[in-house]
């Protein structure tokens, strides 16, 4: 196969994936700007804009509509379910409707939703779909710093748990890659809330995981429940030996694959050329692209990304 075949049939699909599953987020002349910031090769397997495309090709991306159906599931799923078969056990395996209603009801009105981050920052962001997808009022969401109040009767000022009432505080997130963030809220907000309310139930829910970013984060026994709408393995880390998307009958070599994202890569994001704590992922969603992807996706200025990444400062 020529270069230009190889290079029209990886543009093809692209067609192909922007009409069907990117909702025209990625256009061919945007792909072809993209491309010309890599090196063209005589050899197929050497030419660095064959490899950027056959990487793209391969992208998953999650548009508004997506998420919400993730949203919906999330709090069916990792929410509502486990609540419910646990209101069973406690009511010896009833399937009595009304009792099962009842009771999640009082479950959910001692119960508050948050995001991870801070206001700006897409858990938080994710919050007003999840709260009109899955019909819930306003009032049951609340800021990191609502948990909290000052006491300040004392002769120190001391925290206090500003609603006593509340029983069960859900961490929302829309991806968990190494763990990082969740693990600093869990410090900064799980610890001393668990610390003056030792009964409380609190949960870390989140659409997409890498599974180590998840087993991290149970490593520290800080959630009482840490779980995925969608858990990433170790195929999904895109250079790697066990990469899904490099088999024996593939035309790419997957180590001069990566050795060509490390180049770009350090300069487009040093220390982390291949995603954050070498993430690798090839993933993005329609508010934004998570830095656990690969550099050459996102990067921006002087770099034209091709899904572009919004950072938090």
């Amino acid at each position: 196969m020529s270069r230009e075949e190889a290079f029209d049939q990886l543009l093809k699909k692209i067609k192909l994936l922007t009409e069907s599953a990117w909702y025209g987020k990625v256009l061919e002349p945007d792909v072809r700007q993209w491309l010309n910031q890599f090196e063209e090769a005589s050899n197929i397997e050497d030419d660095e804009q064959l490899q950027a495309l056959f990487l793209l090709t391969h992208f998953i991306y999650f548009g508004q509509r997506e998420i919400r159906e993730l949203l919906k599931a999330l709090y069916r799923d990792l929410f509502k379910t486990p609540v419910i078969h646990q209101i069973r056990r406690m009511n010896g395996g009833t399937k009595e409707a009304i009792i099962l209603h009842t009771e999640f009801l009082k479950h959910l009105s001692q119960t508050k939703f948050l995001g991870v981050g801070n206001p700006s920052e897409s858990g938080v962001h994710l919050l007003y779909y999840f709260r009109q997808e899955n019909l819930l009022a306003s009032s049951q969401f609340i800021n990191t710093h609502e948990i909290f109040s000052r006491d300040a009767t004392a002769s120190t000022v001391s925290l206090k748990i500003r609603d006593p009432a509340i029983k069960n505080y859900v961490f929302i997130d829309d991806i968990c890659g190494s763990g990082t963030q969740a693990a600093q809220y869990s410090k900064d907000i799980v610890e001393p809330l668990r610390a003056l309310k030792p009964d409380v139930r609190i949960d870390y829910l989140v659409l997409f995981a890498t599974r180590t970013g998840l087993e991290f984060i149970r490593s520290l026994n800080r959630y009482d429940r840490v779980a995925a709408v969608y858990e990433l393995d170790e195929s999904f880390k895109s250079l790697d030996p066990s990469s899904r998307i490099f088999h024996a009958s593939s035309e790419f070599d997957r180590l001069k694959v990566r050795a060509t994202c490390e180049r770009y890569g350090k300069k487009l994001c040093p220390g982390h050329p291949l995603g954050y704590k070498d993430g690798q992922l090839l993933i993005g969603f329609n508010h934004n692209t998570p830095d656990n992807t690969l550099p050459i996706f996102w990067a921006d200025d002087p770099w034209r990304p091709m899904f572009k990444r919004y950072q938090k400062a």
